[in-house]
């Protein structure tokens, strides 16, 4: 069989390159003594076979946004059509394949070599539809299988979600996205952990694009993850979450597809150090979770000792109180294989090990016949490479019984870590504090890093009572729930906003929570010469759209947006020379300088109405959206297709 290579430049010249060779001896041995597929030779071959391909291109349509279907209406349309039956230097070139598994046929694949999609006409078109519409929130490039744990989780708007491994965050932003799918106002949220505090502010990049209140991203260990207060007056007022990704840290040999250095790095060691890690994550999780609530525990690798064995030991030390669901009969299409119940265990040199040996874990084994029996194991969830051209993933979904709940009040007084039971949580916290303050001398943040305390203002503020009356902001829009980032509380450049139930998590364990960032830009100081210095930015909009007055929106139409999009720094003069409706002219002259919003009902089938942020001039008007948006609403509204150089004058 021909070996796959990969190129990787030593680190000891900018110039020599080394081959890596997608073979191991001791990962072979290893998942071949699994006998994952009983005896079959030739699905053993597919699967390796599998492992040495490059892994293919997979992206998603964010299903919150009220557009989606526009979005997968314009790929199916205009870009679909000309990638099928392509040749590129005399061989056919696939089609893309949609993931049939995913809801509402918003995910897809492509299997196509870079330099197809660098040279084919076509498929570079495609590439900058991606570029586009991801930069814009509208689209999401995730691996597959890295999708199915949040689909899984079957999060609704009113949920408590937590992740408490959350970093690069694409799961994250699915779970987000599930909390915002039927209402722009979910009353529920998502608190996204990392114990990796750069990690953590890179996540923030991939969330930000959602523009959603509801989040709260904080830097913890997620095996000592802190009890979170709901009332500073009540220490036992203590929030259980309705729903938790699991998703640990792990020896990712799923992931060789395109983590090409773990074909040299893998050894039986991996899987084995990992362990112990991965159970208290998972029990903590468990802890954390409320009665009725379901648990995902997900990792990308195939190891059992990472995988089966950890949900055995929960089961056995959870008992009757928590359960395996059966997961067959959800998201149909996709191909997947049952949990293990029986594996052998090797060492760190590849020796089979007994569970009488001294040298031993006892949870790394599998379970005894009887616990076969009671624990079900098949109904954990194995994805493999070869089955639908996927990474290699591990899925287990439990469900926490209503009758855990009198456990509760005492399992959640203690942390198991390493073999030690009954650590305090204020032990923990004591650790975790000072191995992040460690971290926070070493670590090199991002330019764009807050690292300012949150302050929530009071809505009587003058700042905010300027901008409740100059926006027409109605009464029933929460207006408790405005902060800063800054140690002075007093607004100076940026007001964000969060959805209320974050708001009391923060006020509640300002002590407790390291947190990192949460919610949505707001309010924008933009000129002090003008009736309202502030500008509200298109952030919020999705949230706030429903409770501004009528007092700064201008009625325009399609042509009227279009000469907005595409002319830079319009005047009301050319307005009138391009011959636009003379009543929006009218009505632009009638408001003073600042932040307006133009409206405009679409004449297609959509149906929908787009709101966009505006700045009127003494004598002008220009929208204030991000270039990128720019050229995304010209693509997908009037088809007009724009390159990366192009540079509308947008705000």
């Amino acid at each position: 069989m021909a070996r796959k290579k990969h190129y990787k430049r030593t680190p000891r010249s900018n110039t020599k390159w080394t081959d890596i060779i997608r073979e191991n001896d001791k990962w072979e041995t290893y998942y071949k003594q699994l006998n994952l597929f009983n005896g079959d030779d030739a699905e053993w071959e597919s699967f390796k076979l599998y492992f040495q391909k490059d892994l293919p291109l997979t992206f998603r349509i964010t299903g919150s946004r009220k557009h989606a279907n526009e979005i997968f209406s314009i790929f199916k349309e205009k870009h679909l059509p000309t990638l099928t039956n392509v040749e590129f230097e005399g061989q056919e070139i696939k089609a893309p394949v949609q993931l049939p598994w995913y809801p509402d046929h918003f995910a897809w694949q492509l299997d196509v070599p870079k330099k197809v999609i660098r040279k084919n006409e076509q498929f570079a078109k495609t590439q900058r539809f991606l570029v586009l519409e991801t930069a814009s929130g509208n689209i999401s490039r995730q691996e597959a299988v890295s999708m199915i744990p949040p689909l899984l989780l079957n999060v609704e708007s009113h949920h408590s979600v937590l992740d408490m491994c959350a970093a690069p965050g694409s799961k994250t932003a699915q779970l987000i996205e599930s909390l915002h799918k039927d209402t722009d106002e979910p009353t529920g949220f998502v608190i996204a952990n990392d114990s990796d505090m750069r990690r953590s502010y890179m996540m923030v990049h991939q969330l930000k694009r959602i523009n959603s209140a509801n989040y709260l991203v904080v830097n913890h260990d997620a095996q000592y993850f802190p009890r979170i207060q709901l009332d500073k007056l009540n220490k036992k007022n203590i929030l259980k979450f309705d729903r938790i990704l699991c998703d640990v840290p792990c020896s990712g040999d799923g992931t060789m597809r395109k983590n090409v250095n773990i074909w040299n790095d893998w050894t039986y060691q991996n899987g084995l150090g990992l362990h112990a890690l991965q159970y208290n994550i998972l029990n903590r999780g468990l802890q954390l979770l409320q009665a009725g609530g379901r648990l995902v525990y997900s990792t990308c690798s195939l190891n059992p000792i990472e995988n089966e064995a950890v949900i055995a030991q929960a089961l056995r030390k959870w008992g009757d109180d928590i359960k395996l669901v059966d997961c067959s009969h959800e998201l149909p299409g996709l191909i997947r294989s049952r949990g293990l119940s029986q594996w052998n265990v090797v060492d760190r040199n590849g020796e089979k090990k007994d569970k009488d040996d001294e040298t031993k874990v006892d949870s790394w084994f599998p379970p005894s016949e009887e616990e076969k029996q009671k624990f079900s194991l098949d109904r954990c969830m194995r994805v493999y490479p070869h089955q639908q051209n996927t990474g290699g993933f591990f899925i287990a979904v439990i469900e926490k019984k209503e009758q855990a709940v009198e456990k509760e009040i005492n399992e959640d007084l203690k942390v198991l870590a390493s073999g030690v039971e009954n650590i305090s949580i204020k032990k923990t916290e004591e650790s975790t504090k000072e191995i992040s303050e460690s971290k926070k001398e070493k670590v090199s943040l991002p330019l764009d890093a807050i690292n300012e305390p949150f302050v929530f203002i009071d809505p009587a503020h003058e700042v905010l009572k300027s901008c409740w009356k100059f926006y027409g902001i109605s009464e029933d829009y929460d207006k408790t729930t405005c902060l800063v980032r800054s140690h002075t509380g007093e607004p100076n450049k940026t007001i964000f906003k969060v959805c209320p139930r974050i708001r009391d998590i923060i006020q509640c364990n300002d002590e407790k929570l390291k947190v990192i960032y949460s919610g949505v830009k707001f309010l924008v100081y933009q000129r002090s010469d003008i009736e309202c210095a502030w500008r509200i930015h298109s952030e919020v909009l999705p949230s706030l759209k429903h409770h501004l007055g009528s007092e700064r929106i201008i009625a325009g139409d399609m042509d009227t947006l279009k000469v907005l999009f595409t002319e830079p720094f319009p005047t009301l003069e050319f307005f009138h020379e391009a011959k636009v409706d003379p009543n929006f002219i009218e009505q632009v002259k009638s408001l003073s300088s600042g932040c307006a919003f133009v409206k405009v009902s679409r004449e297609d089938d959509t149906k929908e109405d787009l709101l966009v942020p505006v700045w009127v001039g003494v004598n002008s008007i220009n929208v204030m959206i991000s270039k990128e948006s720019v050229h995304e609403l010209l693509y997908r509204i009037y088809g007009i297709e724009t390159k990366a150089t192009d540079n509308p004058k947008a705000r």
